[in-house]
C-alpha cells in the first residue's frame, strides 16, 4: 500500500504530466486541421491529438509507478495491475477542442483496487490544475477548494452532460432538465465531464449528473469533488458512480433533494 508521502511524491509527478501534455495540446489546437477528425461511432470523434496525448502519458505515468495497470479511452495501453491502475482519458471534451470551444481537459486518475485515491484534471485553456489524494483535501493551482454552502436547489446551480448517441433515454433527459430548470438558478453543459466535476469541488456549480459515461471521464473528479467536501452517488443513491455509467454529485447539502428530482424521471 502506498503511504502518504508516497502518494504526495506521485502527485507531484502527476501534475507534471497532465500540464506537459495539455501544453501538447494546446498547440495542436491552433494549427488544427478538421479533417484529421477519426470517427469510433455515430458522433463519438477522435483526432490524432487524443491519441499522441493518450501515447504520452502512459509512457510518462508507466516510469512513475511502474507496477501499476492502465485503463485509457484510446487503448494506448492494455496493461492490467494487481492492484494499481491508472484510469486515463486525455483529452475530456474532443467535440469542444475539434471545434475550437475552450473547454477540454487532461484527466488522470489513480485506483488502488476499486477505490480511486488521486485525481488530476487539468483544464488546458484557463490553465487550471485541480488536483487530489485521499485523505488530503482538494486543490486548484495550490489553493485549498471547497464545495458551495448552497442548501437547496433553489441556490443552485446545476450542469450536465447531453446524449450524442444511444437516444433511447433522451426523454428522461429532457424531462428531468425541465425539472431542474424550474427549481434551480440553471442548468449548463460544459462539454467535459472532468470539468464538470471540478466545478462542483471549487464551489462554481452545486451539482452535476450524467448518464452513460465511463470511468475515465469520472474517476479523476469523483475524488477532487469527495475531498473538497462534496458528494458523489449513482442515481440509486449507491456508489456504482465510476463503472456504473450514472453519477451525481453535489455539494452534499443538496444531495438528497437533487436526487430525488433525479429518480422521478429515472427510477
Amino acid at each position: 500500500m502506498l503511504t502518504q508521502s508516497q502518494l504526495k511524491l506521485i502527485l507531484e509527478q502527476t501534475q507534471e504530466v497532465a500540464k506537459e501534455v495539455g501544453a501538447f495540446i494546446r498547440k495542436e489546437r491552433v494549427h488544427f486541421d478538421v479533417s484529421h477528425i477519426e470517427h469510433k461511432g455515430f458522433n463519438d470523434l477522435v483526432s490524432y491529438v487524443d491519441k499522441e496525448a493518450e501515447r504520452l502519458i502512459v509512457e510518462k505515468l508507466s516510469k512513475i509507478l511502474p507496477e501499476a495497470g492502465f485503463i485509457t479511452e484510446e487503448g494506448t495501453s492494455e496493461a492490467k495491475g494487481e492492484k494499481y491502475h491508472w484510469v486515463i482519458d486525455p483529452l475530456d471534451g474532443t467535440t469542444n477542442f475539434i471545434h475550437g470551444i475552450p473547454v477540454f481537459a487532461v484527466s488522470i486518475g489513480l485506483m488502488e483496487d476499486d477505490n480511486v485515491i488521486l485525481g488530476v484534471v487539468y483544464e488546458i485553456n484557463r490553465h487550471e490544475c485541480f488536483y487530489a489524494v485521499k485523505g488530503g483535501g482538494a486543490y486548484c493551482n495550490d489553493t485549498r477548494i471547497h464545495v458551495s454552502e448552497a442548501l437547496n436547489l433553489s441556490a443552485s446551480l446545476i450542469s450536465t452532460g447531453f446524449p450524442y448517441y444511444n437516444f433511447e433515454l433522451i426523454d428522461r433527459y429532457l424531462n428531468s432538465m425541465k425539472s431542474l430548470m424550474q427549481k434551480t438558478h440553471g442548468l449548463r453543459r460544459m462539454g467535459s465531464a472532468a470539468v464538470d466535476l471540478c466545478y462542483v469541488a471549487a464551489g462554481r456549480t452545486e451539482g452535476f449528473f450524467e448518464y452513460n459515461l465511463n470511468s475515465y471521464d469520472v474517476a479523476a473528479g469523483t475524488i477532487i469533488v469527495q475531498e473538497a467536501g462534496g458528494k458523489v452517488t449513482d442515481f440509486q443513491g449507491g456508489t456504482d458512480f465510476i463503472f456504473g455509467r450514472k453519477i451525481v454529485a453535489s455539494n452534499g447539502k443538496i444531495h438528497q433533494e437533487f436526487s430525488d428530482v433525479l429518480r422521478e424521471f429515472w427510477g
